[in-house]
């Protein structure tokens, strides 16, 4: 029998001291993720959404649009799907039942799937979103293909998220963050004063610049997928091609720079804010190559590693409307000369009397993530102006903070009470165009603030 010495001992413990810090984390206490890609560029060409002034579908192709999802998995079997979308937004209507679908496929539950679109005003018209923009406004041939396509849209989502499923193997998270001045906030400086303002340092208004970043990567040390955040409309682009606009060019240049990874894009709380100048191709280029840079600019550096634990809360509130118009006022503005408001009376007296009556709330999704301890991530439905984010950010944990706009259903602009009082497009001029019976109650921000800070709390 031999017996070990002193400095046997010694030695052996140096070793397993040197062998543990060597390999960070075990399959056991360590994160799994997935991420894949499918392309939802219309087959046809069929009309395109966020613009109004539009007078013909889609007659070609810029950029292919895309569903990305990422899954994220904790030790104990948790897992969060977030799934990004080159469109302008999606309704109710749409995202409840994908949201059912996935849950039933996937074994989930609602709090751990959130959807976000980038907003891009060059993708399709998506089922109901918008309404009284497209439905009454369409032929039948247009119109069917509008739900063809959002048939094919869901099964696409439901494909994809599967895809990424099926990838999940141990995986480490980080995170950082970087700025990048892009968006410029567009009801206090005019678009063509925009450059001078700029040059001088004198543009007004309140903007979030940052950039935030999600880093995955596997056991080996490779990038699979980034997933980052601005705060910006995606409106460089107004023609009659399909783009993903800046956003879309951000993930091909990160792609590009990144051979293998996935470059995911979500939307902030840019409601208010405009990539100034605009409407030229080199410019929504040059943006997406701003954006990219910022987010390889972070990656390049020392970042933040997240704890492998997850938890996830999703919650409706009743989001208060103002006074309701009554059935005779509904009558009259069939009549009006803006044809959007006697579209959306006739919408909302068809459903009336379809049995719809009209409700004094709506169901407004507030949902959060927790990355480890580090990360508290809240995705909010709707247009959501940058109030919320600077103050969320400001009331929670900083740059660990992220918030992210047009998430789940986009329904509204989503305005702050300072924005609701000033008035304005987004203050209660765009609930025409989205169909709602009214602007928001006063107490919009409160209540949507009170629900962000209980879940923050749980």
């Amino acid at each position: 029998m031999t017996i070990a010495t002193p400095q046997r001992i010694s030695q052996l413990l140096f070793c397993l001291v040197l062998f543990m810090l060597a390999v960070p984390g075990t399959a056991a206490d360590a994160w799994k993720a997935g991420a894949a890609k499918m392309n939802i560029t219309p087959e046809t060409y069929m009309w395109m959404a966020g613009y109004a002034a539009r007078t013909k579908p889609a007659d070609s192709k810029m950029t292919d649009l895309w569903a990305k999802a990422l899954v994220l998995e904790d030790p104990a079997g948790k897992r969060a799907v977030l799934v990004t979308l080159d469109l302008v937004g999606i309704e109710r209507g749409l995202s409840a039942p994908l949201c059912e679908k996935l849950q039933k496929k996937y074994g989930l539950d609602r709090s751990q799937v959130a959807l976000n679109c980038s907003h891009t005003h060059s993708g399709p018209v998506v089922a109901r979103n918008l309404r009284p923009m497209h439905e009454y406004s369409l032929e039948k041939p247009q119109q069917e293909l509008i739900h063809q396509y959002a048939d094919r849209l869901e099964a696409k989502v439901i494909d994809v998220v599967g895809q990424a499923i099926g990838k999940l193997a141990p995986a480490s998270l980080a995170w950082g963050s970087g700025q990048t001045d892009v968006a410029v906030n567009r009801r206090n400086n005019k678009a063509d004063e925009v450059p001078k303002l700029r040059e001088a340092g004198m543009l007004k208004g309140p903007s979030d610049h940052d950039v935030p970043v999600l880093a995955i990567k596997s056991a080996d040390g490779k990038l699979l997928a980034a997933a980052c955040g601005y705060a910006c409309h995606a409106t460089v682009l107004d023609g009659y091609e399909w783009s993903g606009d800046y956003p879309g060019f951000f993930q091909i240049e990160f792609e590009k720079a990144h051979p293998g990874a996935i470059a995911l894009f979500w939307a902030g709380c840019g409601a208010d804010q405009n990539p100034l100048p605009r409407r030229q191709r080199e410019l929504a280029e040059k943006y997406g190559q701003q954006l990219a840079a910022a987010t390889s600019d972070v990656l390049a550096k020392p970042l933040s590693p997240i704890a492998a634990n997850l938890t996830t809360s999703y919650v409706e509130i009743p989001l208060a409307f103002a006074k309701l118009p009554t059935r005779e006022e509904l009558v009259a503005q069939t009549n009006d000369t803006n044809k959007y408001i006697a579209m959306r009376a006739k919408m909302l007296l068809e459903d009336i009397d379809g049995g719809k009556p009209l409700s004094q709330t709506y169901p407004y999704p507030v949902q959060m993530w927790r990355l480890g301890d580090e990360i508290q991530w809240f995705f909010l439905g709707g247009e959501v102006v940058v109030d919320f984010a600077i103050r969320i950010k400001a009331e929670q944990r900083g740059p660990k903070t992220w918030v992210a706009g047009y998430s789940n259903d986009v329904m509204a602009y989503i305005p702050s009470r300072r924005v609701l009082t000033e008035g304005g497009y987004e203050g209660g001029g765009a609930m025409v165009y989205y169909g709602q019976p009214t602007s928001w109650s006063e107490q919009v921000e409160s209540q949507i603030m009170e629900e962000v800070s209980r879940q923050a709390a749980k």
